[in-house]
């Protein structure tokens, strides 16, 4: 099993959960984090870190977010999709976008 990062992420980007992961699987696109699933060791520090609540166990993903298990994978391949170690501030407008839902449009890859 692996976690994965959420919808709730998009347009926001905190970066509190890199700062705890013990095997550096998180990495950064434009306007979200996904978790590399191979890097991945289902420890679970994560998932207190985030202030939107975006990261999960694959098994505990809402059914309306279980497409950012593939996208999770895919992302974390992509070209331009880096790692990332240390925490970084949050994207300008993180505060107006993190209670929104629906943010896929808005992922800019």
């Amino acid at each position: 099993m692996t976690h994965i990062v959420s919808d709730s992420c998009i347009r926001c980007k905190y970066t509190d959960c890199v700062d705890v992961c013990p095997v550096d699987c998180f990495r950064e696109g434009p306007n979200m984090l996904v978790i590399d699933p191979d890097e991945c060791i289902d420890c679970a520090v994560c998932i207190p870190e985030c202030p939107v609540n975006a990261i999960y166990a694959e098994e505990d993903l809402p059914a309306d977010q279980l497409q950012f298990i593939k996208l999770n994978a895919e992302l974390s391949r992509a070209a331009g999709w880096t790692s990332i170690t240390k925490r970084k501030d949050a994207l300008p407008d993180a505060e107006e976008w993190k209670d929104k839902t629906g943010k896929l449009p808005e992922l800019k890859r």
